[in-house]
């Protein structure tokens, strides 16, 4: 009771709910309730393969019915309005595909480092058709090239592209240690096929100007898992968004090192209605 409205965060792939207690608690002292999932073929959601490792879906729009399901059977029925959307990553795409298809369950939205784009030519065609080809021939189960089993974000820290914080990095890497069913390993073909096809969607020249949802798009300087230009491009074609660059941050902002999650979190309190900056 008292809470000023309702916050749902979406995580990105591989990741769980109880990576983010950190970021619930931040919520909660601002003075929302928080409502969270784990993504359907990962945490401690079901998974569609009998390996746990092999997070799989058939199409991104499997994600969209997870968000409707969420929100009919929890959000709306359990938790105060209004509501905003925080999400990071592929739960970032996951929401642009969300508010494309004119979905305004959530007043405004939040997305750090959103996966509109990989950088580099990663999502090239070649790359694209490799994926399809593979899946057409039956291996949609099996990890993309080069990919293995190690559970992502339990490498060393040395070299980790997801945060330059050792501690935090450390901590969440001890929740997969503890129960490595929380975690999953690299990409399957089915799910990057299916990735990749979104991302490339959101190339077209009038998907980001067909949004009428309120969007905040916060990137990190020194991402090397998803684009930060194709994120400031996209941003840059919203009727009703902005987008902030946070110079040094690596991927996983609200994993970083304080001086990073601090820009993070002032421009959040100054986008989203309720929070210290409107009071």
């Amino acid at each position: 009771s008292g809470r000023r409205g309702t916050v749902c965060v979406f995580s990105g792939r591989g990741e769980c709910i109880e990576k983010y207690f950190e970021t619930v608690r931040d919520l909660r002292d601002r003075g929302f309730a928080v409502a969270m999932i784990d993504w359907r073929g990962q945490g401690h959601s079901a998974r569609a393969l009998r390996d746990f490792r092999k997070g799989y879906v058939r199409s991104f729009s499997e994600f969209e019915i997870d968000v409707e399901a969420f929100v009919q059977q929890i959000v709306l029925p359990d938790c105060p309005p209004p509501y905003f959307a925080l999400a990071h990553s592929m739960g970032g795409a996951v929401m642009l595909r969300v508010a494309h298809a004119g979905k305004r369950w959530f007043d405004r939205m939040v997305l750090s480092a959103p996966m509109v784009d990989l950088p580099g030519s990663r999502t090239s065609f070649a790359a694209r058709a490799l994926l399809r080809v593979m899946r057409l021939t039956g291996q949609g189960g099996n990890y993309v090239p080069g990919g293995g089993a190690s559970l992502v974000g339990t490498a060393p820290f040395n070299g980790n592209q997801l945060t330059s914080d050792a501690l935090r990095y450390a901590r969440n890497a001890a929740l997969y240690q503890e129960d490595p069913t929380l975690g999953i390993a690299s990409p399957t073909v089915a799910w990057a096929d299916t990735a990749f096809a979104a991302m490339h969607g959101f190339r077209a020249p009038d998907y980001p100007a067909r949004i009428r949802q309120p969007i905040l798009m916060m990137a990190a300087g020194n991402d090397t898992v998803v684009s930060t230009a194709a994120i400031e491009e996209f941003a840059y074609h919203l009727r009703g968004g902005a987008h902030l660059v946070i110079p040094g941050a690596h991927h996983e902002i609200l994993q970083e090192q304080d001086r990073f999650r601090g820009q993070f979190w002032a421009a959040f309190d100054a986008f989203v209605p309720g929070t210290a900056a409107f009071t």
